[in-house]
């Protein structure tokens, strides 16, 4: 995990609606009533980044930058992150680089794991990050069911203490073509997150639209963020003519979402378009 070079004030929600820009990303929202404990605002990014490169396969990893750092995130969920992997992203360690440029500090769950070419060389991996110039108090990433040859997926999580509140923020990345893989895959989060997850965020790509079985399985103990305060169909892939929702922000009961938004201002950064939410979290013991 790299360190950060300072810590942020707290955000501020941003006003207007989605406008295309990021800058104009999330509504303000109505005003919400006395709260019966303290809470803290924590704005979440999950953005399936390919690898730095468009769905033309044009690798340029600061677009994908200026779109992250548009949305001023406290943090951000990547998916299909390569470290050191092949020539397709330079053999770059993607998630130490977008650490550097952004200034936040990251956690990494290598899904898969190979020996270098070149004897002496890092290892290749590719798979999940979590951004944030929070605090990172532990992480974790564990495998998912995987079914014969396909990609192995992962669940990668990290505790995080973001404006004085105590975050469980968890991001996926789910099996593409098998939807009886995904249901195997949402059971284990389920099972792994548990029914009474509390101050718990939830994002990835989980490769599966509204109303299926595996998302009747989230949405079984997490809320949809996008069903609660979004607008529109919010469709996210792909990028350059999106017709599919398949990109989510969920949350546990005890999460308050305020508002939500996919963010267009490129693009041409990713195959995917990212999905940016505000939301409230009780403060307590951290």
């Amino acid at each position: 995990m790299s360190s950060t070079l300072s810590s942020p004030s707290r955000r501020t929600l941003l006003a207007a609606g989605v406008a295309g820009a990021a800058t104009a990303l999330l509504g303000a929202g109505p005003a919400a009533a006395a709260a019966p404990k303290p809470t803290a605002g924590v704005r979440v990014l999950t953005y399936n980044i390919h690898h730095g490169a468009s769905g033309a396969e044009v690798f340029d990893l600061e677009r994908v930058a200026t779109v992250i750092e548009a949305v001023r995130p406290d943090i951000v969920g990547l998916q299909e992150v390569d470290r050191h992997w092949s020539a397709r992203s330079q053999w770059l360690d993607l998630p130490e680089w977008f650490s550097e440029r952004l200034g936040m500090r990251y956690v990494y769950g290598a899904n898969l794991d190979l020996d270098p070419l070149v004897p002496g060389d890092p290892r290749r991996q590719y798979g999940t990050a979590i951004l944030t110039p929070w605090p990172v108090k532990s992480s974790s990433n564990i495998l998912l069911p995987k079914l014969g040859t396909h990609e192995q997926r992962g669940l990668l999580q990290a505790e995080i203490v973001v404006n004085g509140s105590r975050v469980r923020f968890a991001n996926t990345h789910l099996q593409h073509n098998d939807a009886f893989e995904r249901r195997l895959q949402t059971a284990r989060i389920r099972e792994l997150l548990g029914d009474d997850a509390d101050r718990t965020i939830l994002v990835g790509d989980l490769n599966a639209l509204p109303g299926t079985p595996e998302m009747l399985t989230m949405t079984g103990f997490l809320k949809d963020a996008w069903t609660e305060v979004g607008s529109g169909d919010g469709y996210t892939h792909d990028s350059e003519h999106p017709h599919a929702r398949i990109d989510y922000v969920m949350h546990s009961s005890d999460v308050r979402a305020e508002s939500a938004a996919v963010i267009t201002s490129d693009p041409l950064a990713s195959d995917h378009l990212p999905v940016a939410a505000d939301l409230r979290v009780d403060k307590g013991r951290h």
